[in-house]
Order: C-alpha cells, then sequence, then structure tokens
C-alpha cells in the first residue's frame, strides 16, 4: 500500500520549479529520479528533493502540472506543507513572472518585498 500523497499545484515549468528552489536553498534532483516512500516504496519524478529520513518529496508532471508528492507522515522541512508550497510558489510566480516578461522585452526595474510578505515587481521596457 503506498503512502503517497499527490498534492495539485499550478506549476507548469520545471525551470522556473528549479529556481525557486535554488532561492530557497533547497538542494535537489533533476531528470529521472524516484521519490523514496515508506517501506521502500518509489514513485517516479522529475525533480526530488531528499530528506534525511529517507523519505523523500519531489514534483511530478501529471500532464498539465507539476504535482507535489511525498508522505506527509514523514515531512522533514522546517516549515509546514502549506507555507512551504507557499513560499515555492511565491519564488515560482517571481520567476514565472521574469521569464515572460523577458520574452516580451521587459526588464526588471524593482522587486519590493512589502511587510505582508507579498512582493510587488516592476517591470519597464524601452521602445525605440
Amino acid at each position: 500500500m503506498s503512502h503517497f500523497t499527490q498534492i495539485k499545484t499550478k506549476i507548469r515549468d520545471l525551470d522556473c520549479l528549479t529556481l525557486a528552489l535554488d532561492d530557497l536553498g533547497m538542494p535537489y534532483e533533476r531528470g529521472q529520479v524516484f521519490i523514496r516512500g515508506y517501506k521502500g516504496n518509489t514513485c517516479s519524478a522529475q525533480l526530488v528533493v531528499r530528506q534525511g529520513n529517507s523519505h523523500d518529496l519531489g514534483f511530478v508532471w501529471n500532464g498539465q502540472n507539476y504535482e507535489l508528492v511525498t508522505d506527509l507522515q514523514y515531512w522533514q522541512q522546517p516549515l509546514t506543507v502549506e507555507r512551504f508550497l507557499g513560499k515555492v510558489s511565491q519564488r515560482y510566480a517571481y520567476h514565472s513572472i521574469l521569464a515572460e516578461a523577458t520574452a516580451k522585452g521587459f526588464n526588471l526595474a524593482k522587486a519590493e518585498q512589502k511587510e505582508d510578505g507579498t512582493l510587488c515587481l516592476t517591470v519597464q521596457r524601452w521602445n525605440r
């Protein structure tokens, strides 16, 4: 019996996800990797974060988005699952916006972290 839990996300771009994890200082393995779980169970993933207890968390492509897959009973991160996904999602959104803006000729003019934790980005483009 598998103990893996799949948590839906809105993450679609693996490059932006890896940049978000880099920002958070989280080491990961990318490629065709396996998430280790309860009693030696494994799950194929595109990205895995190894935990010291041999029960990993990873991101698995479901055809539309990358789902967070882990055994919640063995969660060993300093943040709760919800806070972890919130931090990853915020950094992911930052990198997604920058990638899209850059593709359309914009540059980052200012990034400001508000007291409530929100991040405000200002992009600009000069017309010639």
